[in-house]
């Protein structure tokens, strides 16, 4: 945004400094031009009185002394036609053909003593001209021409100084307009930048309130949403946390009671009924379980940001995933054997180190493991670490049937469950509890079809910054 309202700026500005310099130009070029033409019309008028004179005197050397005088001094010709011959000075002739057209009309009694506007660059005079004589009678014609280098060379002057002029007044302008924009758009930029942190993380920092009024008090208002919307998702998390928490209790109760019940029941049927009843309570429990762990994921994920700002503050530990690998690897072992599943632990390549919490990095993959020993029995389960461009990855891949796209992109979504597999015990947790867990320490959870069959899920955790230890 910054770079869009900083061109206009610099495209406005341009055209300010173009078009005052621009006036300032023409204005010096007619300024010019208007003291040269007085100039030399004086001149032309003087030797046509002094023409004038001599005409009446018959007497022209006094005259040719002074338009010799004044070819030499200004180095610009002079021609006067008398009645009886023809007078030159500075190599002016009557065959050049500016010359003949003034004479001509001049003898008509048209006096031609306006200069055209001189221009900065261009080359070549120009010339005036006049009769003279009585009121009823054209004695003669004088053209005098005009040398316009010098007039030339001042406005060249003057645009060398309007041009640097212009250029540190452009530059002056355009680092004006650098810090409003920069004054202007700050505060949205902050803006911005909370509103992709409240998303992210479900909160956000106060916002400082500077820039234009409208600003300021636009900041004022979206720290006071932000608040309301954190202490509302704060409050649902916490109503979810407590509401499990609290429905165990009558859940353990119930769960004890049908235990008693079922110590006394004697029939086949009764006691099959009694086990329908066990399974679903058996159920909710494991919904509670899960709903308790999203809670908990949740609030480390809505922590996440600031929690990982503060370790790397502190410079605490990173830690070596491999081991935690091993651990969740030798715990799922049984339960692979069982489902007829192939586990492979992958050595290192390199030495890979994460910035996570090691508890919850166990969580994480032992709930990506029991996915994978759950919904692809029979299938080889690998796991393993690999470098990215900006960190370090640990990936669980199977080659059991997989997921379809839509179904990938739908996987992470709160009791979301794959239409094949509504027949497996689950509650469609797992993978959301996995995806907030890993927002919670930095991370992502990325997941892809494998090859040519399966699935892939890669936990994505950057790179520690240099000076922290494993």
């Amino acid at each position: 945004m910054k770079v869009r309202v900083l061109g206009i700026l610099s495209l406005l500005v341009v055209i300010i400094v173009v078009t005052v310099s621009s006036v300032i130009l023409t204005s010096a070029s007619r300024e010019l031009t208007q003291e040269l033409q007085i100039n030399r019309v004086a001149a032309l008028n003087r030797f046509a009185q002094l023409a004038s004179e001599a005409a009446e005197d018959n007497d022209t050397t006094q005259l040719q002394r002074e338009m010799d005088r004044y070819s030499e001094l200004y180095d610009e010709g002079i021609l006067i036609r008398l009645q009886q011959k023809t007078l030159r000075s500075g190599g002016l002739s009557e065959d050049q053909p500016e010359v003949r057209d003034a004479l001509n009309r001049a003898s008509l009694n048209l006096s031609d003593t306006t200069l055209s506007p001189i221009r900065a660059f261009g080359s070549g005079g120009d010339t005036i001209s006049r009769s003279f004589g009585t009121a009823s009678q054209v004695l003669g014609e004088v053209v005098l021409e005009v040398d316009l280098d010098a007039a030339r060379q001042k406005l060249r002057e003057r645009w060398l100084a309007v041009g640097t002029a212009a250029l540190a007044l452009g530059a002056l302008l355009l680092l004006a307009a650098s810090r409003i924009t920069a004054w202007v758009l700050r505060p949205v930029h902050r803006l911005s930048k909370a509103v992709h942190e409240l998303e992210s993380t479900g909160k956000t920092s106060q916002l400082p309130e500077a820039g234009p009024p409208e600003l300021r008090e636009l900041s004022r208002s979206f720290t006071t949403m932000a608040d309301a919307v954190t202490e509302s998702m704060e409050s649902q998390r916490r109503l979810i946390a407590d509401t499990s928490h609290q429905l165990r209790n009558p859940v353990g109760a119930l769960r004890l009671r049908i235990d008693l019940l079922q110590l006394a029941l004697r029939s086949e049927p009764e006691k099959e009924a009694a086990a329908g009843v066990v399974a679903e309570l058996e159920r909710v429990e494991e919904m509670l379980d899960g709903v308790l762990k999203l809670a908990a994921a949740e609030h480390r994920a809505f922590e996440g940001a600031t929690r990982v700002q503060e370790a790397e503050h502190k410079r605490l530990a990173v830690i070596d995933p491999y081991p935690v690998l091993q651990g969740e690897v030798e715990r799922a072992a049984p339960a692979a054997h069982r489902a007829g599943s192939q586990l492979t632990l992958l050595a290192p390549t390199s030495e890979n180190h994460i910035m996570c919490d090691p508890d919850e990095l166990a969580h994480m993959v032992g709930e990506l493991l029991a996915n994978a020993i759950k919904y692809a029995p029979a299938a080889r389960i690998s796991v393993a670490t690999q470098p990215t461009q900006g960190g370090t990855a640990v990936v669980i891949s199977d080659d059991g049937p997989g997921l379809p796209a839509e179904q990938l992109a739908a996987s992470t979504t709160r009791f979301w469950r794959a239409p094949q597999h509504s027949k497996i015990p689950g509650n469609g947790l797992g993978m959301t509890i996995v995806e907030r867990l890993a927002q919670a320490n930095g991370g992502r959870l990325i997941l892809e079809p494998g090859d040519p069959h399966g699935l892939t899920a890669r936990l994505e955790f950057v790179k520690p910054k240099e000076g922290t230890h494993a």
